[in-house]
């Protein structure tokens, strides 16, 4: 095998996707995404100069797919109905930047967990938008990202989790470039929601994806005027607050969403649900805000569930227009087909499996005004998301016998390891974590660990100002990935965490906050189903007792 050195040749990586100019149906100029469409987009005939069918053939060989049976039922000309849902979608790239997440391995019955990442865009570069709210001196510039929400649906697909990460939330932004445009922006460490306007919706699934370490298959987002038509589709959705609430500017406090509800149950619908939605000074903060998101998202899927909408074929072809007008997604999700696919997925789950929480956060210590990931419960969170540990109790634990340490053990190489003096060994300190300052001289330490065990080419880097908040060994190519699994045994790290990356050119240990001392990397303990931690604020889906407590200065 080829042996490797502490600095090396980093093999050619084919970028995520060609670049593509995309319009406003979805559909691409580029070959991989002629050759990876699905549904409505791959069966539209051959290749260019081929017979199309007869349209009738079409059209019989679409009212075969369960989505014409449901909608197309009642549509005359069904086909063409089809071909109108799908120009509706607006589609894009899905990932903006070079991610660090890895696809999860297949459970024992060959079943993986779907990630979808819900993006909230405050554009007003629209009429109806500016309308909806802000001003005029924002049209033009770049939308921001206001809310954004992970939607986790378990492998089996029983159980579904959801973790929001306040907007003003301080990151690492990786580097990202608009396909759009083509503009390149480089790496910051800025809020999160400043992701959007830094290369779009996939810039933005690539910074959760590194801050996360989850994989994430999908991303859709909606404007505020798709909030608005959605909810009016829906007819309403209902939501509590304990006090009159009017959510209007304050002397020293401008803005305001414009709320104003009497205390108790109501249902709000098209710019109210907005307003609802967009509430945070009367709700005391960002994390107050996304506790009410997660009330109405509750309180919206228990109204779709009673309005059976899936056996409601009008009620499931308005949905089904206004939802494809309303929302972009990312471009491998790009048919109507793969959308109700998706929801006859999402349908499956009982309100009692679906939890709602927030990532837990800490004051910034750079900004009072902003949050940072709250450490270790803040990891627990993105580890049960990684390990597919549902966030309720109400289900079968899958959870390993007692004494596990690892649900996600990884996947052994094939590829043997070279001897322990052969392989070099790159130490990397980046145990400063958003909460805590980074532990002096942790690279030397562990560099010297394995000095003493053999591994004679480890060395320290000395560049500094590397944060993770899990220690991770990477490798830049596939011969190497024998000898960084070496080097994880020799220390107790999980195979799990040796992960492939372009960002390193040789195997690089990369000691992350969650090992602050000692020369053995501290065993976890496996979180349990419902081990969610208080601080993440978990509501259950069937939950109906929850109103929103409003800050004193808005009552009325």
């Amino acid at each position: 095998m080829a042996q490797s050195s502490v600095r090396g040749n980093v093999p050619a990586v084919e970028d995520e996707g060609t670049e593509s100019r995309t319009t406003r149906n979805g559909r691409s100029t580029d070959a991989s995404d002629l050759r990876g469409r699905r549904g409505g987009r791959a069966g539209r005939g051959g290749r260019r100069g081929t017979p199309r069918r007869p349209p009738r053939r079409r059209v019989l060989r679409w009212s075969a797919t369960v989505l014409s049976v449901v909608i197309l039922a009642t549509a005359g000309a069904g086909y063409l109905y089809y071909e109108h849902l799908n120009d509706n979608l607006e589609t894009g790239r899905r990932s903006g930047g070079d991610s660090k997440a890895e696809r999860p391995e297949p459970n024992a019955a060959g079943q993986t967990p779907l990630n979808i990442l819900l993006i909230g865009s405050d554009s007003r570069n629209t009429a109806e938008n500016l309308k909806l709210g802000g001003s005029r001196s924002s049209v033009g510039g770049k939308p921001l990202a206001d809310v954004q929400m992970l939607i986790h649906l378990s492998a089996d697909r029983k159980s579904a989790s959801v973790v929001s990460i306040p907007r003003d939330t301080r990151v690492d932004i990786p580097a990202c470039k608009d396909p759009e445009t083509g503009e390149s922006y480089p790496a910051t460490n800025r809020i999160i929601n400043e992701s959007l306007a830094r290369g779009g919706p996939g810039c933005t699934l690539t910074t959760w994806e590194n801050l996360t370490g989850v994989y994430i298959d999908h991303w859709m987002t909606i404007d505020f005027a798709g909030v608005v038509d959605m909810a009016d589709a829906v007819g309403g959705v209902e939501v509590c607050v304990k006090q009159n609430v009017w959510d209007r500017p304050l002397p020293g406090v401008p803005g305001g969403s414009g709320l104003k509800l009497a205390e108790g149950r109501q249902k709000v619908q098209g710019k109210q649900a907005l307003q609802w939605l967009r509430t945070r000074h009367a709700f005391y903060s960002d994390v107050g805000r996304a506790k009410a998101q997660h009330m109405y998202m509750n309180a919206m899927i228990r109204t779709l569930k009673q309005q059976n909408v899936f056996t409601d074929t009008g009620r499931l072809m308005n949905l089904a227009e206004t939802a494809t007008k309303a929302l972009k997604v990312s471009e491998e999700i790009g048919t109507v087909k793969d959308l109700y696919d998706l929801a006859l997925q999402l349908k499956t789950v009982p309100t009692n499996r679906i939890t709602m929480t927030t990532m837990p956060t800490a004051t910034d210590p750079q900004n009072a005004n902003h949050l940072v990931p709250a450490g270790a419960d803040a990891e627990t969170v993105w580890s049960m998301i990684r390990d597919d540990v549902p966030f309720d109790k109400n289900g079968k634990d899958s959870a390993k016998k007692p004494g596990s340490t690892d649900r996600n053990p990884g996947k052994a190489s094939t590829d043997p390891a070279a001897e322990d003096a052969e392989i070099g060994v790159l130490v990397q300190n980046a145990t400063r974590s958003t909460s805590e300052g980074p532990v002096d001289g942790r690279a030397n330490a562990l560099a010297a660990a394995l000095v003493a065990k053999g591994f004679t080419r480890a060395a320290a880097d000395t560049a500094g100002g590397l944060s993770v908040e899990k220690t991770l060994v990477r490798y830049p190519s596939a011969e190497l990935a024998g000898d960084a699994q070496r080097v994880a045994k020799s220390l107790g790290v999980p195979l799990s965490s040796v992960q492939k990356s372009t960002d390193v050119t040789g195997v690089t240990l990369v000691v992350g906050a969650d090992w602050r001392d000692g020369t053995t990397y501290p065993k976890q303990g496996a979180p349990r189903a419902g081990d969610v931690p208080e601080s993440a604020g978990a509501i259950n889906g069937s939950d109906r007792g929850q109103c929103m407590d409003v800050y004193a200065p808005y009552r009325w």
